[in-house]
């Protein structure tokens, strides 16, 4: 059974493919995890592959979420995208990272895709 964070995270990942779809990406794979890590949304966008982490926040007390996504984070990411890459033999293709914001404050909620919001780190 979920406590209410993680149904509150299940609730902003789903908000995030429902956003992303109508932004015309292709959701191949939710919450793909491995030894490295784990990125909550796998997508293509033309034909570009795009790892996606979706962050959330119920208030605006810690700031906005996109700058909760530490440089170790975007390492653990980048592990998991590049083993991703080379199991599903697509190492030479175009790929990016994505964050997805999504701040439910006073009953309004705003949903906003960061494009390439970091590079490959490792």
């Amino acid at each position: 059974m979920l406590n209410f964070r993680q149904k509150f995270g299940k609730f902003g990942e789903d908000l995030a493919v429902r956003y992303l779809k109508k932004m015309g990406y292709q959701v191949l794979c939710r919450n793909y995890r491995t030894r490295f890590g784990e990125i909550d949304i796998i997508a293509k966008d033309s034909d570009t592959v795009v790892f996606v982490e979706v962050k959330s926040r119920r208030t605006s007390s810690f700031g906005h979420p996109k700058y909760s996504i530490t440089h170790g984070k975007q390492e653990r990411i980048s592990k998991t995208a590049l083993y991703y890459l080379k199991e599903n033999d697509q190492s030479n293709c175009s790929a990016r990272f994505d964050v997805v914001t999504v701040n439910s404050v006073d009953k309004k909620t705003d949903v906003e895709i960061i494009k390439n919001a970091f590079e490959l780190a490792y």
